[in-house]
């Protein structure tokens, strides 16, 4: 079998380009501190996983900057299209099992992906559920079936994953750990909560 691939989907870290929904709740300054941090966590925490790690950037054209991305993770663009189409497409280009997560998950563990990787075992696809009714993680078992996923999907809502699931059709699907993506306010402060040492 195929060596399992996982990209980070993240956005390039600008004041007012990123992290937008959050900043409006915590201030740029914080909100770009958070992003740059929890990004590089996530990739020391998943460098050493068994799979191929990508990390995904956004827009293209800084994607392959090493100033902007300084973590020696092979990258790539996401390419056009709304956040469904980019997914979609990445998913597809892989050969083999496939997983996509967020960089805004600061729980997220080597753990967590090991078990979405396995639960695609007896399933087409699994996700990974975050309280908002978004998701932090969606795989597939063979990445070409996703290449006509997630179409009409109400991203950034808590409607995203019912949508893609709706968008699947008969597809069998798994379930994950649920996580906490950090959007907004209420979930930095949770996510403070539990790490009293991080200060913003």
């Amino acid at each position: 079998m195929n060596r399992p691939t996982l990209y980070v989907f993240a956005k390039q870290a600008r004041r007012g380009r990123a992290k937008t929904r959050l900043a409006r709740g915590i201030g740029e300054t914080a909100a770009l501190a958070f992003q740059r941090a929890c990004l590089a966590a996530t990739l020391r925490e998943l460098a050493r996983g068994p799979w191929r790690l990508v990390l995904c950037g956004a827009p293209d054209a800084a994607a392959r900057s090493r100033r902007l991305w300084p973590s020696p993770v092979p990258r790539r663009g996401q390419g056009r299209g709304d956040l469904g189409a980019r997914m979609a497409r990445a998913l597809a280009a892989a050969r083999g099992p496939v997983a996509i997560v967020g960089s805004d998950i600061p729980d997220i563990r080597r753990a967590h992906v090991r078990a979405a990787f396995a639960a695609l075992g007896g399933a087409d696809f699994v996700f990974g559920r975050s309280r908002d009714g978004g998701y932090w993680l969606v795989g597939a078992r063979i990445g070409a079936r996703a290449r006509r996923v997630f179409r009409g999907v109400r991203w950034s809502s808590a409607h995203a994953l019912a949508g893609s699931l709706a968008s699947l059709g008969r597809a069998r699907v798994a379930f994950a750990a649920t996580l906490d993506d950090v959007d907004e306010r209420a979930g930095y402060e949770r996510w403070l909560r539990r790490s009293p040492s991080v200060s913003s």
